[in-house]
């Protein structure tokens, strides 16, 4: 019922493209934990890869996929000490820095943009 992005098809499809794989592990209790989240359903993270920049660094690539102008904070535990846009070949943008903030980082879409992030470790 109502509109496609009401209805969550978006998310609805990637559990049915690329479901959950169970993989056998002890009975220990592990706490939730997740890499990444993204503050708003109308971004999808479509990849975490490593950069090519080196072994400390990764890529995360979202999209909109609403159709909208949307801001939404990139949020990740993980010890970012640098981040900044960068092109599909991974080079920097020039004014591409980012500036990490409490609430994470914050992605101004407009509709279908793709965004590529270059996230640096510290050590």
């Amino acid at each position: 019922a109502g509109s496609f992005q009401e209805a969550g098809v978006i998310q609805q499809a990637y559990s049915l493209n690329f479901p959950l794989h169970v993989v056998p592990a002890s009975r220990a209790q592990c706490p939730a934990w997740s890499a990444f989240s993204v503050s708003s359903p109308a971004i999808v993270l479509e990849t975490v890869k490593q950069a090519g920049a080196g072994a400390e660094a990764v890529v995360v690539r979202l999209y909109e996929a609403h159709g909208s102008t949307v801001t939404a904070w990139l949020q990740t535990p993980l010890p970012v000490k640098e981040a900044m846009l960068c092109d599909l070949l991974e080079r920097p943008l020039a004014q591409g820095r980012l500036p990490l903030e409490q609430q994470g980082l914050r992605l101004s879409f407009t509709p279908f943009r793709v965004l590529s992030v270059l996230l640096l470790w510290s050590h």
